[in-house]
């Protein structure tokens, strides 16, 4: 047995009152008169042996009630644990689930008032010297320090709804390492939460003797909810004026079907697009929305949706950049390929660079999401290396050969990359025989096909290897490929079978050789996400920009500003921002005072589905760590008590003084010795005188 306060059993010093009073007022002797002595012959002396049981009766009856008055107050109890640490200070962290989720309503109120309650009759279970560790999904590093009672009621106070999430077993993994590095030997956890099933279920929970877990499960309701999985654009170049094509990707988390769910497109804060969709139970939906009317600059974007009563997850945030100029990168022998010159020309949003083979400026190349590879007769190995780079980070690289290639190094340049390269040269006057007219390059590009195009004519082209693995543009007579593109990590390759040179074919001066240059340059190049994920704890990629001291590199929305770890990798900036962002939203990305970007944040999308764990699927995640599943209706204090101090002795103590004073008073009002009735006949015998 152990007492939960041992100083208490100090009062039984106590004891001796009893004793002492027994000693003095029992062994008093009274005088008594009398008017003759023979009637004294009359008394019914009562045996000194009867009068003596009487008095120790009831010393006793008052040394067990006291005794078990003090022993009720130190709070005896019969643990299963050794008893060795009984009486030490308990660690006990508790989490304190801050998820959206904990926005909704049961029939008794909001859900994260309940679970702040649950915390603080967590608290009041234990003693007054041990300590507690409060933990949210924001995992604070304020959190991270053992408070006493009081200080975490304050600290319980202040916890606010959070748009972080994370899995079971990293709480519980958090919480482990909190309470060894200060408590070895023992220690409690609890999880206050609604146990959401998207949110919550990752891998069973590994056993940890010292420490025990415990699942505070709150009642929460299933309520309908749809959302907004995810977004994208068609187009990858986005120019002033043009037409967009967003695709919205709908959830709908219930089991019923939802109808008519309202959807609104703000750009720069104007209603662009409006549409209505019904979805099936439980099942996604794309649809896409059009909009035009854009100019030049950073495009702040926001989907609304209606859909009550969950709101938390009704906006979805997007942001992108239309640019003024598309800049493209030539690549030559040193000579200008005028056919490529003049293509570009025709367009003012097309800026074409140029560079030849052996000045090209490695650094600056991810600024152009086209290099177009052309009349180079010998590939370096370190130009070679640079383009399969470009190319995997998402990048597009067109490359027409030489007249006179040197096939050795075309191919140190594409086998790498996944594309075919030239091999030898094959003289057939020949003409192109069919266009895949499935080619994404197609797209747009012709109001009507004619049944018997006039493609280009061949006269000589190179045989090109491995060409079955890509997607074929045109095609010569056999099957031989003509041109074609391959994709290469995030990138793209198209090869030709030509150079653009007269004497080879008249691709260059036909007309398909135009449109499809410029299809292939508005879908290249690396387009930057349109938003960012809350806690994925993933880099955020932005447009390429350096910090220095004068100039640093920060975010601010609405008067908050935070200033991210920058860092420089493969020619792009990341930015990590880690938990410094909390809430949802557009941010400007500022380099000094001036405005270089713009990022959109959004939620992530698991805390959306309201669907929860039962209380024996949490069971079975902790069939390994022995744990305990508290469900709803079950009074946190008497589940604490039990599993803390198992068999509780305190009520029978105070049972069992209770019954000793009564015993006491029965023993001095019912227990006769005869000594009265002996008086009574003095009495009488005195007034018959």
């Amino acid at each position: 047995m152990h007492f939960l306060y041992p100083a208490f059993l100090f009062a039984l010093a106590s004891l001796a009152i009893p004793v002492i009073v027994h000693l003095y007022n029992f062994r008093r002797y009274q005088k008594v008169q009398f008017s003759n002595v023979q009637f004294l012959k009359q008394l019914q002396e009562q045996p000194a042996s009867r009068r003596n049981i009487k008095e120790c009766l009831i010393l006793v009856a008052r040394l067990l009630a006291l005794l078990f008055l003090v022993l009720a107050f130190a709070k005896p109890y019969i643990s299963k644990q050794d008893g060795a640490a009984a009486g030490q200070q308990r660690n006990v962290s508790i989490f304190v689930d801050n998820s959206y989720s904990m926005q909704t309503l049961n029939s008794e109120g909001n859900l994260l008032d309940q679970a702040k309650q649950k915390a603080k009759e967590i608290a009041a279970q234990y003693g007054i010297n041990d300590r507690f560790q409060l933990l949210t999904y924001n995992f604070e590093g304020r959190h991270q320090r053992l408070l006493s009672r009081d200080e975490f009621f304050d600290a319980v106070d202040e916890v606010k709804i959070s748009g972080q999430n994370r899995s079971l077993n990293q709480v519980i993994s958090r919480q482990r390492q909190l309470l060894k590095s200060n408590s070895p030997g023992n220690g409690d956890i609890y999880i206050v939460s609604d146990f959401q099933r998207s949110s919550s279920v990752d891998s069973k929970v590994l056993a940890d003797k010292n420490i025990s877990i415990n699942l505070i499960l709150l009642k929460a309701n299933n309520l309908p909810n749809v959302a907004i999985d995810s977004v994208w654009l068609l187009s990858a170049v986005h120019k002033p004026g043009d037409e967009e094509k967003l695709v919205v990707k709908l959830h709908n988390y219930a089991d019923q079907e939802a109808a008519g769910i309202p959807l609104k497109l703000f750009v720069n804060k104007q209603q662009k697009a409006l549409a209505s969709f019904t979805i099936a139970p439980r099942a996604t939906l794309t649809d896409t929305l059009s909009f035009s009317g854009l100019k030049a600059g950073w495009q702040q974007g926001e989907l609304q949706l209606q859909d009550n009563p969950i709101t938390f997850d009704n906006s979805f945030y997007l942001a992108f950049n239309v640019s003024p100029q598309m800049p493209v990168l030539v690549i030559d022998n040193g000579t200008e390929n005028t056919f490529i010159k003049a293509a570009f020309g025709a367009d003012k949003f097309f800026k074409a660079d140029r560079a030849p083979e052996g000045n090209v400026d490695y650094t600056g190349i991810n600024k152009y999401g086209l290099v177009i590879l052309t009349d180079v007769k010998n590939i370096s190995a370190g130009l070679a290396r640079e383009l399969g780079t470009y190319v995997k980070k998402g990048n597009t690289l067109a490359v027409f050969p030489a007249a006179d290639a040197d096939v050795e190094s075309y191919k140190a340049l594409l086998q790498p990359s996944g594309a075919a390269w030239p091999q030898r040269l094959i003289t057939n006057e020949v003409k192109a025989s069919k266009l895949n007219l499935q080619n994404p390059l197609f797209k747009e590009v012709f109001d009507a096909m004619p049944q018997n195009p006039d493609l280009p004519s061949v006269k000589k082209y190179y045989g090109l290897s491995g060409a079955g693995q890509g997607e074929s543009i045109m095609a010569l007579p056999g099957g031989e490929t003509f041109w074609s593109g391959y994709k290469s990590g995030s990138g793209m390759v198209y090869i030709a079978a030509v150079p653009l040179n007269d004497d080879f074919s008249n691709l260059q001066r036909h007309g398909l050789f135009v449109p499809l240059l410029y299809r292939i340059a508005l879908l290249s190049g690396h387009n930057l996400p349109l938003f960012n994920t809350l806690g994925s704890g993933e880099s955020v990629e932005t447009i390429p920009l350096r910090s220095t001291e004068k100039e640093v590199l920060k975010l601010s929305s609405d008067g908050y500003e935070i200033i991210p770890d920058v860092r420089q990798q493969d020619g792009s900036t990341r930015l990590y921002v880690a938990d410094q962002l909390q809430q949802p939203g557009l941010y400007n990305l500022k380099k000094g005072d001036s405005a270089a970007a713009v990022l959109a944040f959004n939620d992530n999308r698991r805390e959306s589905d309201l669907s929860y764990l039962t209380p024996a699927e949490l069971q079975k995640l902790l069939r390994l760590a022995g744990g305990r599943v508290i469900g709803a209706n079950k009074p946190v204090a008497s589940a604490i008590n039990e599993a803390n101090y198992d068999t509780q002795l305190w009520k029978l103590c105070i049972i069992l003084a209770l019954i000793f004073l009564a015993a006491e008073i029965a023993l001095i009002r019912f227990y006769k010795t005869g000594g009265n009735i002996a008086a009574s006949q003095v009495t009488s015998t005195q007034t018959t005188q």
